[in-house]
């Protein structure tokens, strides 16, 4: 193929395929620029740019809903869709069910959020325009990490969601502990970049690609062959070092550090949108990376993105040119074999992590008392809890395709509930601390009697965290049980899933303690003789938003079924 037939197939490729699978991030990228220009033109200065980012989130969350609709198996569609994956940009992204539905949760987030910064007065109008494109500029790369193929794309989705989260996080320019925040976080996440760039070099090095299909491949050619046992520890290294970023993004331990210090530094509001959003995305790339080296693809199923006279690039490395499908290279099976020995490590790493996590962050976060680092740690053990449906789904992947489909759809859902319990709670921060000048847990000392009905949205958040019925949280909490219980059930790494099961079990009893320690100074406390004292009413533009926000909580603990629904599209992407 020659350079000027490699030109045409690949822009004829950009225009047909990839452009349509990608509008709403060409969305959130077009709203950025409209906001920059608010900033550069004299005209437009007044224009409020809250509501330009909310019309540009708007038209994403659009186009992510109709993608939704799109897929193959959905009760929504419009149209039958026979392709369940497509590959972008020449293998630098994937589009499948697990993309739709991200992509859709981060929109639909963003809309919340956006209205909740409105109502909290955080940004103000001169830091407004900074604010929502650093914010959509962050989760411009946090849908690229959803829909990453390629270890660079990685690396790059990494660093774009985390640069701009750095500067959000020193928002508050005029305090010293936000500015230690941002410093925090920007020095730990340089050192995570950098050793998770290094563990990216090690594992293109040695298997000669960086296309994650192509890498099981390749790592299914060197176990079948016992090439393995002479470059298993160079492999397993690079793991343990990609390993580090993903980590830093999930805050897990012991990549958490910068998570409470940054917290309590920055607003509420920036750590409501690391806490949802920036844990969504590191999620899904996780279950991206662990899949697609510890299970890889059928080629032949995907429309893949090969020129039908260059079918051997990819086994070569080299970054697909065309859409086209391509033959079936390994057997499902004899792959699924192969890379037992990969999906037994990445299994053992995530629920290791998992295990821990998810201990750490109970534990430490029964002493707080300061509300945001509460929440921060609160935040590091539900990223435990999220793991290990993904780790029990990896460990089924071989033995019950139904079954790991269950447990990522287990994650998707968990996913969905997590923005509205993590949202409703700092919104309830951020409008106290706007009241009572004061984000400690003392401050809040018989809140019942001035404002009741702050008191019960707070109750029905911090009760479904913990995962007590009939809120969704419970829910949720079940659906990641039953996942390690399938796991046990299958056989699938029975002891590491017995783990994951019994500790999951103590940890929800652990943080029963620490979350309703906040209800009992809410209520039984009384109030502080001195000091402000907050009285919101239901009846208003915060409680009204408060309001809209906790509902759903209530609402998705009885009728789950159709959030369901669309976290089984998003588990196809494991079947």
């Amino acid at each position: 193929m020659n350079l000027a037939a490699l030109l045409t197939s690949t822009f004829r490729d950009t225009l047909s395929t990839s452009m349509p699978l990608v509008r709403p991030e060409a969305c959130l990228a077009v709203s950025i620029v409209l906001i920059l220009l608010l900033r550069t033109l004299p005209l437009l200065k007044k224009l409020d740019s809250g509501l330009v980012a909310l019309g540009g989130v708007c038209f994403a969350l659009w186009y992510a809903w109709s993608d939704v609709r799109a897929l193959p198996g959905s009760p929504w569609a419009l149209v039958n869709v026979s392709a369940a994956r497509v590959e972008l940009f020449t293998g630098l992204l994937v589009y499948d069910s697990l993309t739709a539905y991200v992509r859709l949760l981060l929109m639909g987030f963003l809309v919340l959020y956006i209205l909740f910064t409105k109502v909290s007065g955080i940004p103000d109008h001169e830091d407004g325009a900074d604010f929502y494109t650093l914010m959509l500029g962050a989760t411009l790369g946090m849908c690229l990490m959803a829909s990453a193929n390629h270890l660079l794309m990685i690396f790059m989705a990494v660093e774009m969601a985390s640069v701009p989260s750095y500067v959000m996080a020193g928002l508050l320019k005029g305090r010293r502990t936000s500015s230690e925040a941002a410093l925090k976080y920007a020095v730990f996440g340089a050192g995570a970049a950098g050793v998770m760039l290094y563990g990216v070099s090690l594992l293109a090095g040695v298997l000669g690609t960086c296309h994650l299909p192509s890498m099981a491949l390749r790592l299914a050619d060197l176990s079948a062959s016992g090439g393995l046992e002479t470059c298993g520890i160079i492999l397993a290294l690079g793991g343990l070092m990609m390993s580090v970023g993903l980590a830093f993004k999930l805050s897990a331990v012991p990549f958490h550090f910068w998570c409470p210090d940054v917290f309590e530094g920055a607003a509420a509001e920036v750590g409501a949108f690391l806490s949802v959003a920036s844990k969504a995305a590191a999620i899904a790339l996780l279950v991206r990376v662990a899949f697609g080296l510890g299970v890889g693809v059928d080629m032949g199923d995907a429309v893949a993105v090969l020129d039908s006279s260059n079918s051997t690039a990819m086994f070569q490395g080299v970054a697909p040119l065309h859409s086209q499908k391509v033959p079936d290279v390994v057997v499902d099976s004899q792959r699924l074999v192969a890379l037992e020995d990969v999906r037994h490590f990445i299994v053992s790493l995530i629920g290791l992590l998992a295990a821990v996590t998810c201990t750490f962050g109970n534990l430490a976060a029964y002493g707080q008392t300061n509300i945001k680092r509460l929440l921060a740690y609160s935040t590091i053990a539900h990223a435990g809890y999220l793991m290990m449906p993904v780790a029990a789904g990896l460990a089924m992947a071989g033995i019950n395709p139904q079954g790991s489909q269950a447990a990522i759809a287990a994650v998707a859902f968990y996913l969905g509930t997590y923005v509205f319990m993590n949202l409703g709670a700092f919104a309830i921060v951020a409008v106290l601390r706007n009241q009572l000048r004061s984000e400690e847990i003392a401050s809040y000392a018989g809140l019942v009697r001035t404002s009741p009905g702050i008191v019960v949205a707070m109750a029905v958040v911090l009760v479904s965290l913990i995962g007590l019925p009939p809120l969704a949280g419970f829910v949720s909490k079940f659906l990641i049980f039953a996942s390690l219980y399938q796991a046990i059930s299958s056989g699938a790494e029975r002891p590491m899933m017995i783990l994951l099961l019994v500790l999951g079990g103590v940890n929800t009893v652990v943080s029963l303690f620490y979350y309703l320690r906040v209800v009992k100074v809410m209520t039984a406390d009384p109030p502080p003789e001195q000091g402000r004292h907050a009285e919101i009413p239901m009846v208003s533009l915060s409680g009204a938003m408060i309001t809209g926000i906790v509902f759903p909580v209530v609402f998705l603990g009885v009728f789950w079924s159709g959030l369901y629904v669309l976290a089984m599209l998003a588990g196809g992407m494991a079947s």
